[in-house]
């Protein structure tokens, strides 16, 4: 499983930046207690109390459904109702909600992302474009080209975004979605066929997270359960507060797991 802490909470210094608005520092690690211990560390509170798991029974979950359930893969929307099931038995109130401005979420995306990344690599990018594979430096180049235009106007959607995710947050622990839309792809597979089309690797494995990414809110993901085929699933915890949602991953984490 994996943390992502809200943004700037953990300094990135030494990181080498893809997108310096963008990028945030978090552990991978077996469960929500190890990841929690790494989270503790790396902000230097090496004697940090153990966290309790949040009363299963208060917490209130939303599922935002409208375009972040759209397109899944028919396993992965499985396990992922089956773990709502488990968290409901366990007396987790799961409520809906909407991104009114979700099919924006690429196009802000891709004017921060690429522009931040060609702006930091651009001297290199000049001098030494062969030391960058083709396709990143393909990506690099594609970064030039946006303008400073539409590179402030993505900064200034991309907020309208944090304040739709706060306000879907708000009376809730926590929102709760796949993810990825697919299973875990084989490495180096361009497409994956999902809902009878082929669709590109790479956008899937962003859609569902994203997001998060531009608008700065914690986020973990958690093991829930594997395909036909032994592939892995994931659950995605998405708060406005880390130590808070790392409470609530491990409720959710005790129900899933059993």
């Amino acid at each position: 499983m994996g943390l992502k802490p809200a943004y700037g909470e953990v300094p990135t210094d030494g990181v080498v930046p893809l997108s310096h608005t963008l990028d945030h520092v978090g552990p991978l690690a077996l469960c929500v207690a190890d990841a929690a211990i790494v989270y503790h560390a790396v902000l230097g509170r090496s004697r940090a109390a153990t966290l309790p798991p949040s009363a299963a029974g208060e917490l209130r979950l939303a599922v935002p459904r409208p375009y972040f359930c759209d397109l899944l893969d028919e396993e992965v929307r499985a396990r992922f109702e089956a773990a709502l099931d488990r968290l409901r038995v366990a007396g987790m109130r799961i409520d809906e909600v909407e991104i009114q401005h979700a099919s924006d979420i690429a196009s802000i995306y891709l004017r921060i992302g690429p522009s931040e990344a060609a702006a930091y690599h651009a001297k290199t990018l000049e001098t030494m474009p062969e030391r960058y594979t083709t396709p990143v430096r393909e990506r690099l180049e594609t970064g030039r080209r946006i303008s400073a235009n539409d590179y402030t106007r993505a900064l200034s959607e991309r907020q309208v975004l944090k304040r739709e995710v706060d306000a879907a947050l708000a009376g809730h622990d926590a929102l709760v979605l796949p993810t990825l839309p697919i299973p875990a792809p084989p490495i180096g597979r361009a497409t994956v066929r999902v809902d009878g089309t082929d669709e590109p690797v790479r956008s899937l494995m962003l859609r569902l997270t994203q997001l998060f990414n531009l608008t700065g809110h914690p986020a973990i993901a958690l093991p829930a359960g594997t395909t036909s085929t032994g592939l892995p699933c994931s659950l995605q915890l998405v708060g406005s507060h880390t130590e808070a949602l790392l409470r609530v991953a491990l409720a959710c984490e005790a129900q899933i797991q059993t």
